[in-house]
């Protein structure tokens, strides 16, 4: 069994992205790593070309600015990565920038992959996720954070990264996936608040004009964690990858996780789906099997 993994990198210093440790968390499962490496105002390429494995291969492109429909170019970008995977792979592994998977699941995962390698009904495999708020000991935990999406896909051509790349479709159909026990840690709201505002500015460029997010962010220097909706702590454990990371936090976030800014409609539907593990209206870009 060959295993591909494949992840995009954009400016990733200049707003604080631990994309070292999304790759290799994810690299003891994988014979290669496919990094695109976008034409970035920081020294995005010098620091991925510092990642000491020969499993990593770097690829060189240039994003298309205009593209602010959505965020279309990420999917373009990540279809890129893709295209530039070994063709013997049979599964191939997306890691998101901000994104670590814990190194409890990396042997269950090689199991299940093992298992599916030759049940071409199977599409790709899917992870619950886990959204950290603020710090490292907060998870934010309402309805307006996704629970779950593909991040293992069978190296199939016909599989595209669909809309802002963070999900795929197989000829604009959602894909057939077996659900795992796996989740993914998504790190993309941890950081100093002046390196989280940098980084949304850095994302809504993919969305909106330059005169939208001058006016926007004129009078902001900072981001403010505090208008959160809901937030709950966090008790178990962060991958080994992180430690380190996690250990240099220079600013301090404190939230009284018994208040909850959700609204009446939305405590009633965070207050069901506490109780049932039901999510009302749950937008679901797969079908499992």
């Amino acid at each position: 069994m060959f295993v591909s993994g494949f992840t995009i990198a954009r400016n990733v210093v200049k707003a604080d992205y631990p994309i070292k440790e999304a790759v290799f968390s994810i690299l003891p499962l994988c014979d290669e790593m496919i990094i695109a490496v976008g034409k970035s105002d920081d020294d995005t390429l010098a620091y991925i070309k510092s990642f000491d494995s020969p499993k990593i291969k770097i690829i060189e492109t240039v994003w298309d600015d205009s593209l602010r429909e959505g965020g279309k170019v990420l999917a373009l970008e990540t279809n890129k990565a893709m295209d530039a995977i070994c063709p013997d792979a049979d599964w191939c592994f997306y890691i998101q920038a901000d994104e670590c998977l814990h190194e409890q699941y990396i042997e269950p995962l090689k199991l299940l992959m093992k298992k599916h390698q030759n049940d071409l009904a199977i599409d790709g495999l899917l992870f619950n996720y886990t959204h950290f708020y603020g710090s490292y000991d907060y998870v934010a935990d309402s309805r307006h954070w996704y629970r779950k999406e593909i991040r293992i896909i069978r190296n199939n051509s016909q599989i595209r990264s669909y809309k802002d790349a963070q999900g795929f479709r197989k000829n604009d159909q959602k894909l057939k996936v077996k659900e795992t026990d796996a989740s993914i840690f998504h790190y993309g709201w941890v950081k100093h608040p002046k390196q989280q505002l940098e980084k949304l500015k850095q994302a809504r460029k993919l969305w909106h004009s330059d005169a939208y997010l001058e006016n926007e962010y004129a009078d902001i220097n900072e981001y403010d964690f505090s208008t959160v909706d809901s937030l709950s702590l966090f008790k178990e454990s962060h991958p080994k990858v992180m430690i380190e990371r996690i250990l240099k936090k220079n600013w301090k976030f404190e939230y009284n996780i018994k208040i909850k800014n959700l609204g009446f409609k939305k405590t009633i539907l965070h207050f069901i789906e506490k109780i049932s593990g039901w999510r009302v209206g749950e937008n679901k870009n797969y079908k499992i099997i």
